[in-house]
């Protein structure tokens, strides 16, 4: 006798659908002093920082794994070699290659101009290492891939609310437009949202930038005047981890969450 029992439903993913034309690659930006985050940086770069057991370039790499990124280039110049030997020995499962800046740090955009070659890809992901990303109901990274319309947009940010800034004190970076299109606070107004550290950007953006240091702010206030600089907002949680107060802060808040 057949069951009268309906047919079970396979549950849905909450994993977005990434193209083949993708990001597959991905900067890690690892290179800073980590001069705020003393003593804990006296002998060890601030990457290696351990909240909850975990070295902070660890989050960082295993987003970019969830999200189904191959090849992920690390910079270094702080105690380069501690880092160095640390994703050699942790690379979880990722392709992983070495910027070294021992000689000069070159700050955000003139760190992923130099690595250019190593990336090999066009676009690519872009993620600082000192923050902590937590997905929301679906993978961030793999979302921030499924809104990147390189017709419409150079450069796509992932954004976090201002409420929802876990240890961060400023007051935020950028207004964001209905349709997704950035811009800067003007005056001494509080901007809704912070930069999360994660990007999707063009290697072409590089191609008219200094020789040696530069911010990603000269690239984002280029792309803000030609309206092609967008933001996504995340929907999980985000902890910036900057100091040594912020280590103990932001274990008390994952513990709890």
């Amino acid at each position: 006798m057949p069951s009268s029992k309906p047919p079970m439903k396979k549950p849905m993913s909450l994993r977005p659908r990434v193209q083949a034309d993708m990001p597959r690659a991905g900067m890690l930006l690892s290179a800073g002093l980590g001069r705020r985050m003393r003593p804990l940086t006296a002998t060890r770069p601030k990457p290696l920082i351990s909240v909850n057991g975990k070295a902070l370039i660890d989050y960082a790499l295993e987003s970019y794994k969830r999200a189904g990124v191959d090849r992920v280039v690390v910079n270094t110049h702080y105690l380069a070699g501690q880092v160095e030997a640390h994703v050699r020995r942790v690379n979880h499962g990722l392709d992983i290659h070495l910027s070294d800046e021992r000689d000069e740090l070159l700050e955000t955009g003139g760190g992923c101009k130099k690595a250019l070659p190593l990336i090999g890809a066009d676009p690519f992901f872009v993620s600082n290492s000192d923050n902590i990303l937590i997905d929301g109901p679906m993978d961030a990274l793999a979302l921030l891939a499924e809104r990147w319309k390189p017709e419409q947009m150079d450069a796509l940010l992932l954004l976090v609310p201002l409420a929802r800034a876990h240890g961060y004190n400023g007051n935020g970076d950028f207004r964001m437009s209905g349709t997704g299109q950035l811009a800067r606070q003007s005056g001494t107004r509080i901007a809704p949202f912070i930069y999360s550290g994660t990007q999707i950007v063009k290697a072409s953006l590089f191609e008219d930038t200094p020789e040696g240091p530069f911010s990603f702010n000269l690239i984002w206030d280029r792309l803000i005047e030609t309206g092609r600089l967008y933001g996504m907002s995340h929907q999980g949680q985000w902890y910036h981890v900057g100091t040594p107060e912020a280590v103990k802060q932001t274990e008390e808040l994952l513990r709890e969450a």
